[in-house]
């Protein structure tokens, strides 16, 4: 049943190498052919690798046959950067975050001189609204873009400062040590999930005129019959009636125009001064989370001599 876990784990645990981003298109493929342990073509990784705070590595176990989903780690003499972008409806949406998203939270940083909860804010703003743009400018010859989202976890490791900002239902989680050297997991971030009676019943306070807002369909949550996220970039149909699809597209059709956005892209945010007692970071899509419990996670970096700085899985359907 976890094999695909064996697999992602040797990814991450293996000598240090080379790093950055973690897309098939960028040849993150190229190292497995050093390593004849990974043989699987839809497993790759990056390996270990030092930033201002300690190690990273990431890997990655495709799904579907086109890679949705993207992973990035920036890093600096005195910051680093980790993001997350699990695609749903195409490679879009996530390809776009991981080419703007970092510049624009590089370019307000260098223009305030400082981060903040309200920077990361803003840079998730801009890469929002320069994806509806770019809907906008090619919706005409590709109307399926209007149905391309993602969402987006992001860390920011700045002057011994934890900054955490998602959107949709990846999850961050900190291993640290506690009472008798016992590790312990501690979740940094909300899942935005209609699966959860929380966000439930914030969709259904925000739109009290709709009693279709949350419906269950095929045994499972769904905003609008269609989405299980509430926090996206993109997913333009859902958020303004200028992308709204025709009923040749039956999968997003919506029977009436919406009101008002039905998704948001403001982030939600955590900030966490780093203590000696923590010991490592996971930052990973759900189809890691629906496998595994925050604490068997963080059991098994423990368990394990190297830091796992990001680990991005994708695993799911299309409609996270």
């Amino acid at each position: 049943m976890f094999s695909w876990l064996a697999r992602i784990a040797s990814a991450c645990w293996r000598p240090v190498s080379r790093y950055v981003r973690m897309s098939k298109d960028d040849g993150g493929a190229d190292d497995e052919k050093a390593d004849p342990t990974l043989q699987d073509s839809l497993v790759w990784c990056k390996d270990l690798e030092k930033h201002s705070c300690g190690e990273f590595s990431f890997a990655v176990v495709q799904a579907n046959e086109v890679l949705e989903d993207q992973s990035q780690v920036e890093t600096g003499r005195h910051a680093t950067f980790v993001g997350v972008y699990d695609g749903h409806g195409g490679p879009d949406a996530s390809r776009f975050i991981c080419d703007h998203l970092f510049l624009h939270l590089m370019r307000l940083a260098r223009e305030r001189g400082s981060m903040s909860e309200d920077l990361i804010k803003s840079a998730f703003s801009a890469t929002e609204e320069g994806f509806l743009t770019l809907v906008r400018r090619t919706c005409g010859i590709k109307p399926l873009i209007a149905a391309t989202g993602s969402c987006c976890l992001v860390g920011v490791i700045w002057q011994g400062m934890l900054y955490v900002a998602n959107v949709g239902d990846s999850r961050a989680v900190v291993g640290s040590l506690g009472r008798s050297n016992k590790i312990v997991a501690e979740q940094l971030t909300r899942d935005d999930n209609a699966s959860m009676e929380e966000v439930r019943q914030e969709l259904r306070s925000l739109h009290p005129d709709d009693s279709h807002i949350v419906v269950m369909k095929h045994g499972v949550w769904r905003i609008k019959g269609i989405i299980q996220v509430s926090r996206s970039i993109g997913d333009a149909y859902l958020k303004k009636p200028e992308f709204s699809l025709d009923p040749s597209f039956p999968r997003f059709h919506l029977a009436e125009p919406i009101r008002r956005p039905v998704l948001t892209a403001e982030p939600t945010l955590s900030l966490r001064t780093l203590r000696p007692s923590d010991k490592f970071l996971i930052f990973a899509s759900d189809g890691l989370w629906e496998h595994l419990t925050n604490q068997e996670a963080v059991e098994i970096v423990h368990k394990n001599p190297r830091a796992v700085w990001n680990c991005s899985k994708t695993f799911k359907s299309r409609f996270k």
